[in-house]
């Protein structure tokens, strides 16, 4: 088996390239997450690290934090990556998963970051029709929370609905029903990779420029 270490934000996209890797010979060993030091929180999705670290212990693979400052310059940034892609290298893995669907700028950007690292990128969900990938997600049981979106493209009410097909009926006319151009982001509470699923509800809404962001938090857990 090649061991991999999977980029982690707790959203569909990367949940969904750890579910197409069943059955090959890739294990994942690794969820790599970035978390904004100040909030506590993931970079970019705004969502609790208690609540990613839920999501790891339901999915039985340990979670690899990589603490961002905030704000966080791209030197820095790189900085803190390179050394994650050296722990993995020392860990015996071979390769890194990430669950970009079509951006080739981004795509390029992680294949130029781990040029000369040891490490191989692979795209499981790479050019798969965003349409078909978020109706499969959803038929193989997949649920997620909205988390955030972009106010320049979707209505505020979007943000903390379940990512459903009454979701995708409702997105507007140029919306990616995947969310990749970052009109929205998610969090995962269950699916076929969880052993149980992480009860989250959205408790408030807050903006930050153009997005908004839904707080979750887990009504039941001790959290």
């Amino acid at each position: 088996m090649r061991r991999a270490l999977l980029s982690w934000s707790g959203g569909k996209d990367c949940a969904w390239a750890l579910e197409r890797l069943r059955g090959t010979d890739i294990q994942v060993v690794g969820l790599l997450t970035t978390i904004n030091e100040k909030a506590d929180r993931v970079a970019m999705h705004g969502v609790r690290r208690e609540l990613i670290e839920e999501q790891a212990r339901s999915i039985g693979i340990p979670l690899w934090l990589a603490p961002l400052p905030w704000p966080c310059p791209n030197g820095r940034y790189e900085e803190v990556m390179a050394e994650a892609c050296r722990r993995a290298v020392n860990s015996g893995i071979t390769l890194v998963v990430f669950g970009d669907l079509f951006l080739a700028d981004i795509r390029a950007y992680r294949e130029r970051m781990l040029s000369g690292t040891g490490l191989e990128p692979i795209f499981p969900l790479w050019d798969v029709p965003t349409g078909a990938l978020a109706v499969e997600m959803l038929a193989g049981g997949l649920r997620a929370r909205v988390a955030c979106i972009d106010r320049k493209v979707l209505d505020t009410s979007f943000a903390g609905r379940e990512f459903d097909a009454k979701f995708l009926a409702d997105l507007p006319p140029g919306a990616d029903p995947c969310g990749e151009n970052g009109e929205f982001h998610t969090f995962v509470f269950d699916g076929p990779m969880f052993s149980r699923p992480v009860a989250v509800e959205p408790v408030s809404l807050h903006e930050d420029g153009d997005f908004t962001f839904a707080d979750l938090l887990c009504p039941v857990s001790s959290l």
